[in-house]
């Protein structure tokens, strides 16, 4: 009896264990959420887990006065929520000169926070991650000591090999921040293959996966773009084909690079004030269209890249509201050069195309329409004056045509503008049907908005 009930304990523990990875997390700036209230997280944690995602990573500065009440705050919601979460420390933003983290302080709020109920665990131990930081690597022996903490820490900067090698191999995984290609090509997943390759004797990766990057912010030296037509989709797809232990959505609330995928609030949004940004470019540009599929994608990821069943077909659309020529470029660069990149005109990164979604069980008998509700000029490719333009699917799933999965298309806008809307058939019957804001000729601020809109 004995023996049973202990293998019983060992295969209990071994199914804890292997819940502990395989764990979908959104990178929430702590730095953004000071006036929230504990219903205003509750309100974002049940959003996240309607979303199937497991958990929130708290990015947190050193030197901001607000985080202990943040943590604490964000941390009784999540109890309250049955909800997780964990700390990535800021080793470059935080509002005091001195950015990196202090061994001794960095310690003390992992101390703090690490034996919550709602802390994410890994074997018991309190996961801890970082935004870079490998010059403070020689912190770390002491600091695992007195946390005990299982440290996966973002050392992007670092070659993987270097990263996993330093303070005498004191990671027992890695994050990467490479989450955004280089150029007008897509994403591929050789960074991550560097990673995973780099990782041996089980430690683990976390993989990085991200739908836009804009960030146009004076105040902070901040003002660049980078390619992301398709890139969400995409990067859920290589999720797949990667494999990797942990996930890490880059991010719930970042409005200032325009990653964010949570509900606009508009409370959260006063960076754009303080670093006197030429226009608030998350306002009123909604993401909400990349959450759409997010259940079904975290659910395939955990099923190891299996299709689960779909109970309701539906569709987005992503779009930027301006031709990228229609307005001045507001300084903005394609890349950044100090990241080693070529510098380019940011039009050269993004198509005037509106790229479609759909979640399907198969593709056959589906039509697809999107209508431009305003006038155009006569090199208008379709949907003049609001007739329907009819498109076809240019990438299917990865098991082919006629598989379930996500079917992805684009339409060119050209001289469109006015309301933007999409109708997905089956033999003639509405499966799903989106409108999204407006496209316009309009500067916001004098300015070209990179950002896009997702609905």
């Amino acid at each position: 009896m004995k023996g049973v009930l202990a293998l019983a304990v060992a295969a209990s523990m071994a199914f804890l264990q292997a819940q502990a990875a395989k764990e979908v997390f959104a990178h929430v700036i702590t730095g953004n959420t000071g006036g929230l209230s504990q219903q205003d997280w509750e309100t974002d944690m049940k959003l996240a887990k309607s979303l199937s995602i497991d958990g929130f990573v708290f990015n947190v500065g050193f030197g901001d006065t607000k985080n202990e009440a943040t943590l604490t705050t964000a941390f009784k919601a999540a109890n309250a929520q049955k909800f997780t979460g964990f700390l990535s420390l800021d080793y470059l933003g935080g509002p005091l000169e001195q950015k990196a983290w202090p061994k001794a302080d960095a310690q003390a709020l992992i101390q703090k926070f690490a034996g919550d109920p709602a802390y994410f665990k890994v074997d018991g131990k309190p996961f801890v991650s970082t935004f870079e930081g490998p010059a403070n690597a020689p912190d770390w022996p002491d600091i695992k000591k007195s946390t005990n903490c299982f440290f996966v820490p973002d050392w992007s900067s670092l070659d993987a090999k270097a990263a996993v090698a330093a303070a005498g191999g004191v990671v027992d995984g890695l994050f990467s921040f490479n989450a955004w290609p280089n150029g007008d090509t897509n994403i591929t997943t050789q960074p991550d293959k560097n990673f995973q390759g780099a990782l041996t004797g089980g430690k683990k990766y976390m993989m990085p996966v991200s739908p836009w990057f804009f960030t146009n912010l004076p105040g902070f030296n901040k003002n660049w773009l980078w390619h992301g037509d398709n890139l969400w989709d995409t990067r859920w797809a290589q999720v797949m084909e990667i494999n990797p232990d942990f996930v890490e959505i880059l991010t719930w609330n970042d409005w200032g690079e325009s990653h964010y995928i949570n509900n606009v609030r508009a409370t959260e949004l006063d960076l754009f004030k303080l670093s006197n940004a030429p226009v608030n470019y998350a306002a009123n540009n909604p993401h909400t269209g990349w959450q759409k599929f997010l259940p079904f994608y975290i659910a395939q990821y955990k099923a190891g890249g299996k299709a689960p069943a779909i109970t309701k077909e539906d569709a987005y659309v992503s779009y930027r509201k301006t031709k990228a020529t229609a307005c001045p470029s507001g300084g903005t660069t394609g890349n950044n050069k100090d990241f080693g990149q070529t510098e380019v005109p940011p039009e050269t990164l993004v198509e005037d195309s509106v790229f479609f979604a759909a979640l399907l069980k198969s593709d056959e008998g589906v039509t697809v329409e999107v209508t431009f509700g305003g006038a155009a000029d006569a090199a208008a490719p379709a949907g003049v004056n609001g007739t329907a333009a009819t498109a076809a699917f240019t990438q299917a799933p990865a098991g082919g045509k006629g598989t379930p999965g996500v079917y992805l298309g684009a339409v060119p806008f050209g001289a469109n503008t006015g309301a933007v809307t999409l109708t997905v058939k089956r033999a003639g019957a509405e499966i799903a049907k989106v409108t999204g804001p407006a496209i316009t000729t309009t500067c916001e601020g004098g300015v070209q908005n990179w950002n896009a809109v997702a609905v």
